[in-house]
């Protein structure tokens, strides 16, 4: 096998990939072995005809895309191997050679990994992040809990009110025409919750239990019914029973009952230290992105289309993996959603964009910087990994190939880098 690499414009390459005939003549008996039971040539049993006379038959051109596919995985590995170029794109493949006797030729259009020229990236200026926590949001926390703890009371001496739980009977008419589907019996409905169309809950607000009340609304024009859009219609409603909650008064039993501690003012402290925690993590992320933009927007680097086509495909690719243990498909989430593989490639084009221009200035910072993966990271990041797998770490270290081992060690170098940025960086 050979391989001539052509430098293309804005980072592009084809590489020319040749196998050798003899190569081609294997992986074309191989297809010949692999199909031949499923060829049929009269005056011979399937599996029993001659790879001569099937070709002659139908034409030598019956096995070569077989071969070809069997052939280009591993001659395009090793081609990447052998021309050593950083290599960031799926590769466009092309057959330009296929005849028995002759070497297989195809062609392999890829992106390569752009050049960086960093701009500042030692006291890079960003704005300090408030961690401060009020009050109002340890209250906010507080009030959350007794909302998760309250009781719902049954209401039989008052009208519907604001924030109620009710439980209602409704029957929609336009023109005097009752409408399919406006119809509900023993209808859970929380007045304020928005779940119905505008304006409808708050006609409730006064209405007694086993009294009949009307309620007047018009839907909106972009309503799902195509028969309803824009109509006024009348709601004939039964309010059959009302609750309201009670939330526990925030106080030291209270506390006892949803926290490890015996008084209110303990719980507050608790609570406003966890927040703290939480504003401090957030500030320590957002001022790593902000480090990170800032040395992006500093630096100039030219990033070939295909090397982003690739990490949108790999984004998708991951979502896939993720609503794939809810049990959905991507086509399934395409026909849930009304979105596309082309809609969701362009919405993530973004993100994808900042995800490799992140990555190449902090690979230019590592480069610039000397930082690399020592050892004792290496093995570090090993052991996370054979407890992810439940497996021995020297097990796991013999299974990795070598290029996993270098791209572990990049990673590791790399948020390093991230590390560096951030520490000589310079709040304002």
């Amino acid at each position: 096998m050979s391989v001539q690499v052509e430098k293309l414009e804005k980072n592009m390459a084809k590489l020319t990939i040749e196998v050798s005939a003899e190569e081609l003549e294997k992986a074309l008996q191989d297809s010949y072995l692999k199909n031949k039971n499923r060829i049929s040539v009269p005056g011979f049993r399937k599996g029993k005809v001659p790879r001569q006379m099937i070709e002659k038959m139908y034409g030598p051109e019956i096995f070569y895309e077989d071969a070809a596919n069997k052939l280009i995985p591993d001659a395009y590995e090793n081609a990447v191997t052998e021309c050593g170029e950083d290599i960031v794109s799926t590769p466009e493949i092309e057959v330009t050679q296929i005849e028995k006797g002759m070497p297989f030729i195809f062609t392999a259009e890829v992106a390569l990994k752009p050049e960086v020229k960093l701009g500042k990236y030692k006291g890079v200026e960003v704005k300090k992040a408030d961690i401060t926590v009020t009050d109002e949001e340890v209250e906010a926390k507080v009030n959350k809990e007794r909302e998760n703890n309250a009781r719902n009371i049954e209401v039989t001496d008052r009208p519907v009110k604001d924030g109620d739980m009710t439980v209602l009977d409704f029957e929609g008419f336009v023109d005097g025409v009752a409408f399919e589907g406006g119809k509900g019996e023993n209808y859970p409905l929380t007045i304020g919750s928005g779940a119905f169309i505008p304006g409808f809950e708050e006609q409730l607000i006064g209405a007694e239990i086993d009294k009949e009340v009307e309620v007047n609304v018009t839907f909106p024009e972009d309503y799902q019914a195509e028969e309803l859009k824009g109509k006024a219609a009348v709601f004939k409603c039964a309010i059959k029973e009302i609750k309201e909650k009670e939330l526990p008064d925030a106080d030291d039993e209270f506390a006892a009952e949803v926290s490890e501690f015996d008084t209110l003012e303990e719980y507050k402290a608790d609570i406003r230290a966890k927040l703290t925690e939480e504003k401090e993590k957030a500030a320590k992320d957002q001022k790593e992105a902000a480090v990170i933009e800032a040395i992006v927007n500093d630096s100039d680097m030219e990033i070939p289309e295909a090397m982003i086509k690739t990490h949108q495909k790999q984004m998708i690719d991951e979502f896939a993996q993720r609503i794939q243990y809810q049990g959905l498909t991507l086509e399934q989430y395409f026909q849930m959603t009304g979105a596309s593989y082309d809609k969701m490639s362009e919405q993530v084009r973004p993100q994808a964009e900042r995800r490799i221009k992140s990555r190449l200035v902090l690979e230019a910072i590592a480069k610039a910087e000397n930082i690399t993966a020592t050892d004792e990271e290496y093995e570090e990041e090993l052991k996370v990994m054979a407890e992810a797998y439940q497996m021995e770490v020297d097990k796991v270290r013999e299974m990795m190939p070598e290029r996993n081992i270098e791209q572990m060690k990049e990673d590791i170098a790399v948020r390093k880098a991230a590390e560096f940025a951030v520490e000589n960086a310079k709040e304002k």
